[in-house]
């Protein structure tokens, strides 16, 4: 049985900046009282190196709006769907997966608690978090809390306090990323905030492959729905990035999301669907909730057209 489409292009390397420019566009706004239109200067996105690069231009049966797709059967490896699934792309919080398979492989003590200290604080992108300097969590729980959570100062103090220290910790992510043919993939840090981390919808999919197949707890905790931790004398509740976790409809085994201005929003995913198991990897989506709709738009195709056939249809450039 063959279902597939496919269509590929080839990505421009798109230069990184640390502090990502917020570019201004003008908009006419009416005053109440005067009833004139003024102009006033409000952000715009900055385009993600995929639309620089041109990939959405692609167009494609599944009306996707992320601009790299692929989907594969674990079992079989037969590639179901296929969009420019070889362009190298900066891949945000997907960095956390193989950040959790390399802890997770160390055999490291869960129990040993850790502290967050300023170098986890985020300088890259300037992001938030809860976990404040000083609070103290078990390596257990910081990998719950950045593969569930996408926690990045949780991540990032699992590669500081990593026997050898941070750039070991880095280098092992890359040796890893080699043993099991990510050809095209580079990290530089642990947690996804850094535009250099980037890889192909191909490598990903060896990685979610390995990570579901080889290590039980990652299967465990980036599916969990939520988890309260106890932060000091607080109770901090944290809920899964990924809303298809709870949805009744999915069968997920493993999943991780991802997002920053140069990546768009990312997903993978090892679901059950249909009774196949597949591989999902779905990067540079365009709108917050876009690349859910995209995996449900996959989901809907395969229960209605795996058991046809033949069915092939291809992609075309808009």
């Amino acid at each position: 049985m063959a279902l597939a489409w496919s269509f590929s292009a080839h990505a421009e390397a798109a230069s990184n900046k640390t502090k990502p420019a917020v570019h201004k566009k003008m908009a006419a706004v009416k005053p109440a009282a005067k009833g004139r239109y003024a102009k006033v200067m409000v952000p715009a996105a900055r385009p993600s190196f995929g639309q620089m690069a041109g990939l959405h231009a692609a167009l494609d049966p599944l009306d996707l709006r992320s601009s790299v797709a692929l989907v594969i059967d674990q079992d079989t490896n037969e590639i179901l769907l296929r969009k420019n699934d070889q362009a190298v792309l900066p891949i945000a919080s997907l960095t956390k997966l193989m950040t959790g398979l390399v802890i997770s492989e160390a055999n490291l003590p869960m129990s040993e608690m850790i502290t967050i200290s300023q170098a986890d604080v985020d300088t890259e992108k300037g992001s938030s978090s809860r976990l404040a300097v000083g609070t103290v969590l078990s390596r257990g729980d910081m990998l719950h809390l950045a593969l569930m959570s996408s926690e990045n100062r949780a991540a990032h103090a699992l590669g500081r306090t990593f026997p050898g220290g941070l750039d070991t910790f880095v280098s092992r992510m890359n040796a890893r990323a080699q043993s099991i043919g990510m050809r095209d993939t580079r990290y530089v840090e642990p947690t996804g905030l850094s535009s250099r981390n980037q890889s192909s919808a191909h490598d990903l999919a060896l990685l979610v492959s390995t990570a579901h197949k080889e290590q039980p707890v990652l299967r465990e905790l980036s599916t969990s729905p939520g988890r309260e931790i106890e932060v000091g004398h607080r109770t901090l509740q944290y809920n899964n990035t990924n809303r298809l976790v709870k949805s009744p409809q999915w069968d997920i085994g493993l999943q991780k999301t991802g997002y920053i201005s140069e990546a768009g929003q990312c997903l993978v995913m090892q679901a059950q669907v249909s009774g196949r198991k597949l591989i999902m990897v779905f990067l540079d989506s365009a709108g917050k909730l876009s690349r859910i709709a995209d995996a449900e738009r996959v989901r809907r195709w395969i229960e209605t057209s795996h058991h046809s056939a033949g069915a092939v249809a291809t992609a075309r450039q808009g």
